[in-house]
Order: C-alpha cells, then structure tokens, then sequence
C-alpha cells in the first residue's frame, strides 16, 4: 500500500480512537481523581504494550534514549494530567477543540528550534483549520457561560507537549520502530506513575472498595489499552511516514468525533459548531494538498 494513502488510514483511525479518548477521561473521574487517572492510564498502557512489545526494545540504541524519555514525558506523562485536570471544569467536547491547536504549535516549533521546512499550503490550511477551532471555541463558551476557561490553558499547553514530542519523533526517532519508541516511553514512565499513584491515596481501602471507582477503572482501561497503548504506535508510525504538521493535523478531526460524544452525553452542541467542524476538515485539506 502507498504511504499516502496508509497516512489517511492512520489518520482516519487515530481521530475515531483520540477522539473517543476525551469521554473516557470524563467518565474515569467520577469515581478517580486527575492524578490516579493519569498515573492509572499511563500505568495500564505500559502493561498493554510490554505484553505485546517489549523485545522490540533491543533495537533502540543507548544514544536514543534521551530523545526517548523527553518524548515519553511530553508525548504521554505530563499531557495525561493536564486533560484530566481540564476535564474537571470544561467539557470534553470543548477539551478536544482546544487540543485543536497543536498543529500551530507544531509548525512554529518546527521552523524556529527544529528547522523544518514547511509550505504555503501547510501554512494556510493550518491557519484555515484554527480559524475553525476558534469559532468552535467561541460557540461553546457563549453556549457553556458557567464553565471555568482558566482550565482551558491545561489542555493548550498539552498542545504545546505534544508539538515538541512529533518534532523529536521526526527529527531524532526516524530509524527507531514505533512500537520501539512506545515501549520505551513507558519503561521510563512506569516508576513516575507508581510514586504518583501511591501519594494520591488510591490504596487506600474505602476508595478501591467504592463501585464508582470500578466503573472508573473500566473506563480507563480501555482509554490506556486502546487510547494510550495501541494509538502511540499508530501516531509513531503516522509520523515517520508523513509530516510533523500532516501528524499533528489529526487534532483538526479529533473534535467531531469528541462532540458527538459530547452530543450523546448531553454537552451542548449547535449548528455553527457543525459549520467550525466543517472549517476544521477544510484546514486539514489545504495543509495536505500537493502543489
């Protein structure tokens, strides 16, 4: 199969799974707090991705491993805790558009500390693409007044993290396999977790013996296994045989799939966020357009 047409695949995949993400994470807190939820998720994840990886380890090299754990900790680690925190005061569905912004991101960082070349139609559909999250951005906070937008600069400097993370993956990490990449992120993330799990007071008995905390565990597996696990390497992969910006571009059409979500657990959701979605996937267009 082409590269070409295996990157929409990949990006197809990605916006169904990363979009489901942000429910997950809003059905995992009621019954956990944002700090064993994002030490749970990345927790499960490494266990999913050991069991199925963990030899592909042997092809990384020591030199390697430095890019490795700077990709684990702003690709996965702290962006885990940043979602849930936001997710405890704004909804899901405006969570996602705000991730909305990581392609911009992506761009300046790439031209300014990574010397990536970028082109015109990349430019103007990124530029085109963010006109319609802002618009999204714009409905929901006069559709959601009560809603606390402090919370919204959490989710953007995730964004930030997972801009850094796809410019190291492109720049230093092209030899490495994606599964590789992942296993490694979580070996160097899994004591992080453990000492964040344990200081949360998730051991405690009265709060593993509560049902909500059950149903909140399910949720979560399927967010580490699925969300986390199988969808850090589909992205690896998506940015070794694209672009930064072509990766990164999968948060245009993250937000549909969240808003429906949203939609079918009573968020609020209107026409002109239907119009701003339809903006998004037009950004996405002209950013990928060939010449």
């Amino acid at each position: 199969m082409q590269s070409t047409k295996q990157k929409w695949i990949y990006l197809a995949v990605l916006s169904l799974v990363w979009g489901s993400s942000f429910i997950l994470i809003k059905k995992s807190l009621i019954g956990l707090t944002p700090m064993q939820l994002g030490a749970i998720r990345t927790l499960f994840a490494a266990a999913f991705l050991f069991l199925i990886g963990f030899r592909s380890m042997k092809t990384i090299a020591v030199s390697d491993w430095k890019w490795i754990t700077i990709s684990g900790f702003m690709g996965t680690f702290i962006p885990a805790f940043l979602f849930a925190f936001a997710e405890t005061e704004i909804d899901s569905g405006i969570a996602s558009i705000l991730n909305s912004t990581t392609p911009l991101i992506t761009l300046i960082l790439g031209v300014v500390i990574f010397s990536v070349r970028f082109n015109k139609n990349q430019f103007v559909g990124v530029i085109v693409g963010l006109m319609g999250c802002l618009a999204l951005i714009l409905e929901g906070a006069s559709v959601n007044p009560n809603q606390n937008y402090w919370y919204a600069l959490l989710v953007l400097c995730a964004s930030l993290c997972y801009a850094i993370n796809v410019n190291i993956i492109k720049r230093y990490m092209q030899h490495i396999p994606p599964l590789a990449i992942a296993n490694g992120n979580f070996i160097v993330l899994v004591i992080p977790a453990i000492i964040v799990l344990y200081f949360s007071g998730f051991f405690k008995a009265e709060i593993i013996s509560e049902p909500k905390v059950h149903t909140s565990l399910m949720y979560i597996s399927i967010l580490a296994v699925i969300g986390t696990g199988i969808a850090k390497v589909l992205f690896n992969k998506l940015v070794q045989i694209s672009t930064p910006v072509f990766a990164s571009s999968v948060t245009y059409t993250i937000p549909i799939v969240a808003l429906l979500w949203g939609v079918l657990d009573n968020e609020k959701f209107t026409f002109y966020q239907v119009l701003a979605s339809g903006v998004i996937i037009f950004g996405v267009y002209l950013s990928n357009r060939r010449k």
